[in-house]
């Protein structure tokens, strides 16, 4: 955080020249920070705070997403109009924070945000590597020396009034925000829609039900279908029910949620700019000690998230194995064949599509519990495992999307009933017999399927020879269509 200052430039306003997003140097240049001097690539924007960061947290190979980055440019730019409109900021500095926040946001600067996700717990280092990326490119564009923080401060102007303790959980939930807008309902949107549009084709197609792995009594496949589109469509409603919590944003809190250094309305001012450029109704959180201290919000999203890898994984399976064979397994389904499925085994086709599903939603599902864990971290007034759950929130509504869209695209839409098969299973089932128990009773019923069983002989035939019931009767009464309460014409 830093002291409010109404710093201006003493050369009068500069000129911001037009100049391409790179640093044309090599070796490597001298920067500062309260700790002294560190060297640091020449042609990189950031600064000593972040070359600090990639020595002490080069842990792994997860790197803080650039949606984070994406994010936290409107935080900046936002804040700068704010200072820039109060005399905080002179308007040139403003409006040229301003502008390098719309690089960010384009990621014109990506290759600039290095940093690993394992880091300060608070995203401490983050909020540096934007504050000092945004400095650099600001000194470069009005023609001054990179590393001499002048005419734009990383601290004093691009950070006025923030903390990264505010500034990191508002670009959480930004970022969070944006990525369940696009692409993950849309694509969640699309692929419901065209499981719907498979039941409606498929409503009259009767079909053998299955409980507990076994013969069951009749539905139709578009009932089967209408069943995973409802799933769907109620797991969109709870994930779209976290929204709103998201909208509420940290800014303004600064350290601790006091606002110590930020001056009386920065922060729903701050939230105003953003729901402005982003077109999402961003406000800014009713409590700010509870934004700082918990990830709530985050927390239910993610569990949103896990709410929709559940039904998406029945689903996968569902097509999987209803696709199986396809003459030594289920086969009413037939998949689409967009590659090879197997090496030593020509003209396989796999259900790949509904695999690569299946592991999306045993990651997702994994990943919410870590985000839950990193939920319980907050401790006294900042949770400290914020990257933690917003690299994992991100990373599972990423794959999510993706999968949606390839599952749809390369399965769901191709996918072709298997008539002659679905109907021969149907005339062979026993559990048809379930229509009969009303009529002759249970025990008779169970009399009649066991016979046909050990006999191998249709179900009609059985009903027929144990005198239970007539062929009249049978035609009439064991009618899948009215078992499965389908529509006539």
């Amino acid at each position: 955080m830093n002291t409010p200052h109404r710093r201006r430039g003493a050369q009068g306003t500069p000129r911001v020249r037009d100049l391409p997003t790179r640093i044309d140097a090599t070796g490597t240049r001298r920067e500062t920070d309260e700790l002294g001097a560190v060297e640091v690539p020449a042609d990189r924007y950031w600064g000593a705070q972040t070359q600090r960061a990639l020595i002490h947290f080069a842990i792994g190979d997860d790197r803080m997403p650039k949606a984070i980055y994406h994010a936290y440019g409107y935080v900046k730019k936002a804040a700068a109009l704010v200072n820039g409109r109060e005399e905080r900021l002179a308007g040139w500095q403003a409006d040229l924070i301003a502008h390098v926040a719309d690089e960010v946001v384009s990621g014109a600067l990506d290759d600039h945000f290095p940093l690993y996700v394992w880091q300060a717990g608070s995203g401490a280092q983050t909020n540096m590597n934007v504050n000092e990326v945004i400095s650099n490119r600001a000194v470069q564009l009005v023609g001054g020396v990179l590393g001499s923080k002048d005419p734009v401060h990383p601290d004093d102007h691009v950070n006025l009034g923030q903390a990264g303790n505010d500034t990191f959980p508002t670009a959480m939930h930004i970022a969070a925000v944006r990525i369940l807008h696009d692409p993950l309902l849309p694509q969640v949107s699309l692929l419901q829609e065209a499981i719907a549009a498979k039941s409606r084709a498929w409503y009259d197609v009767l079909k053998t039900g299955r409980t507990q792995v076994q013969d069951a009594v009749p539905l139709s496949v578009g009932q089967e279908w209408s069943g995973h589109a409802a799933q769907l469509s109620d797991a969109l409603e709870r994930l779209r029910a976290t929204l709103p919590d998201l909208y509420q944003l940290a800014i303004g809190g600064t350290a601790v949620g006091t606002g110590l250094g930020a001056p009386e309305g920065f922060g729903p001012a701050v939230a105003r700019e953003i729901a402005t450029a982003t077109g999402h109704p961003f406000k800014v959180a009713s409590n700010p000690f509870a934004a700082q201290s918990g990830v709530d919000a985050l927390v239910a999203a993610s569990a949103g998230l896990r709410g929709l890898a559940v039904p998406l994984m029945k689903i996968a399976n569902d097509i999987r194995w209803l696709a199986s064979g396809p003459r030594c397994g289920i086969g009413e389904l037939t998949l689409p064949g967009y590659a090879p499925g197997s090496s030593s085994m020509p003209g396989q086709v796999n259900p790949a599509q509904c695999e690569a599903m299946v592991m999306v939603c045993t990651q997702v599902l994994n990943a919410d519990g870590a985000v839950a864990h990193a939920g319980t971290q907050g401790n006294f007034q900042l949770n400290t495992a914020r990257p933690l759950v917003i690299r994992d929130f991100l990373h599972s509504a990423r794959i999510l999307a993706d999968a949606c869209e390839k599952l749809r695209t390369y399965c769901v839409e191709g996918i072709e009933l298997n008539r002659e098969q679905i109907d021969e299973y149907l005339a062979r089932s026993l559990v048809l017999v379930t229509a009969l128990s009303p009529e002759i009773g249970h025990d008779r019923a169970g009399e009649i399927a066991r016979k046909a069983a050990t006999e191998g002989t249709t179900l009609r035939e059985a009903a027929i020879a144990s005198g239970h019931i007539g062929a009249e009767d049978f035609d009439r009464i064991v009618d899948p269509r009215k078992m499965a309460r389908l529509r006539h014409g």
